[in-house]
């Protein structure tokens, strides 16, 4: 990876696509305002839901509280656009941001729930049932579950980079409504000083732009995940001093977003090839997953054009031998050099879902859902070309072979115009804007 980019990486995250069944609540009746429970996502020992709230009144809301019971050895993992308290098995959550819903409008909260059994009971929206008729909705479900191991929220699988600091960053939320994606991983939490995160080591975690973009991101359908590193920077890994004080400072910004999911980028040699940082990570990882039930771990790495180099290779065995639980592996593949980023690219996939199928003993297709791509859009800082057609066979290949994640650097760079120059602000080479998100978005 080279020093051109002041972080140039790509991502990689993620994630078999899970679609559960949906519980539906009737149409609105006494109150006007109604609660629909719906479970977006489940693999048997846990699952992902979220309550839509809809306002059939006849004013506004200007805050709204719902309530629910889980059945009992339930528990919630992670709760996101709302603020939760829990007494037992009953739980209460609070509007945050998302509180105003115009006559006619919604407002939804998203979580996750460790354990099996049956689905929430006792729905209550503003102390009114959930159904509008005064009584708790009568409710049924049908679930598919995926096979996939390990479980997965249903994150978004194509994810393009997304820089605020950096590159003439565009509004998010037109480029969804432009594009169609749903999903953005922001760049780059990295040290604040000491094993504090922030953003770019110098906005904070919360009340700044960044904390802005997720919620309108949020509040437009998507969601974020928030990338750990980058190429350059003061960055976490080596700071914290002990995987568990590594685990913590994760813990504050998955605490700070109510995530489903985070991206730790470890290109950048004194991450990647310290063994010693390299191990920190992945047993800080280990501790993030047992803490967070149902939360997603992706790592990001470079590569060669036939898989993991030696340190990448490493990463995968210690991921097994340290219990990681790690479920997506993404590769960076550029700066090889070459002239066929689109054949070196399903190679160096390819040679990733090897390694992975030999280390854990997964059959080629498992293997592949636990693989991501994460490419650069145009020119790459060794001026290898990627093009939109490369792009859409890339992404084609992908979706045929089942992988778990796709992603490049950078929705900012994806821009025409600087022909024929590496640059933050557009692609190096003709093109329409926002092409390669429009193809992303078609994975």
């Amino acid at each position: 990876m080279k020093r051109f980019r002041w972080q140039f990486l790509t991502i990689g995250l993620a994630i078999s696509a899970v679609v559960g069944g949906v519980l539906a609540a009737p149409a609105s009746g006494a109150t006007g305002v109604t609660a629909a429970f719906t479970k977006t996502s489940d693999w048997g020992g846990g699952y992902e839901a979220k309550y839509t709230i809809s306002n059939g009144g006849s004013s506004a809301l200007t805050s709204w509280t719902v309530e629910f019971t889980l059945p009992s050895g339930q528990s919630i993992g992670s709760l996101w656009d709302g603020s939760r308290t829990a007494s037992g098995q009953h739980i209460t959550v609070r509007n945050t941001w998302n509180g105003n819903v115009p006559v006619g409008g919604t407002a939804s909260f998203g979580f996750t729930v460790s354990g099996s059994g049956g689905s929430p009971t006792g729905c209550k929206i503003n102390g009114a049932a959930c159904d509008g008729t005064g009584q708790p909705p009568a409710t049924t479900t049908t679930t598919t579950t995926t096979t996939s191991n390990p479980p997965v929220p249903g994150t978004g699988r194509g994810a393009p980079y997304l820089y605020l600091g950096w590159g003439n960053p565009q509004s998010a939320t037109q480029v969804m409504g432009s594009t169609g994606v749903k999903w953005f991983t922001l760049a780059f939490v990295l040290s604040g000083g000491g094993c504090t995160p922030s953003w770019d080591s110098q906005r904070p975690l919360t009340g700044g732009v960044d904390q802005q973009t997720i919620n309108a991101i949020r509040a437009a359908g998507g969601d974020i995940v928030p990338s750990f590193g980058g190429w350059s920077g003061n960055k976490l890994g080596p700071n914290c001093s002990t995987p568990e004080a590594l685990a913590a400072a994760y813990q504050q910004v998955i605490n700070a977003y109510g995530l489903k999911a985070i991206d730790i980028d470890i290109e950048n040699s004194d991450e990647f090839e310290n063994t010693t940082v390299q191990d920190r990570i992945i047993t800080a990882l280990r501790i993030v997953k047992q803490n967070n039930p149902g939360i997603q771990t992706i790592v990001t790495f470079g590569t060669g054009t036939t898989g993991p180099n030696f340190y990448g290779a490493r990463l995968i065995d210690q991921a097994k031998a340290l219990n990681a639980n790690i479920d997506v592996f993404t590769i960076m593949p550029f700066d090889f050099g070459s002239s066929n980023i689109r054949t070196d690219t399903i190679g160096a996939a390819t040679g990733l879902k090897n390694k992975l199928k030999s280390t854990f003993g997964w059959s080629d297709a498992e293997a592949f859902r636990h693989v991501g791509i994460s490419g650069m859009n145009g020119l790459s800082d060794q001026r290898e070309l990627t093009t939109v057609d490369d792009w859409t066979a890339i992404r084609d290949w992908s979706k045929a072979n089942g992988l778990g994640r796709l992603a490049f650097w950078s929705v900012n760079r994806d821009r025409g115009g600087c022909d024929g120059q590496v640059a933050a602000h557009c692609s190096g080479i003709q093109q329409s804007d926002l092409a390669f998100t429009r193809v992303t978005a078609g994975f």
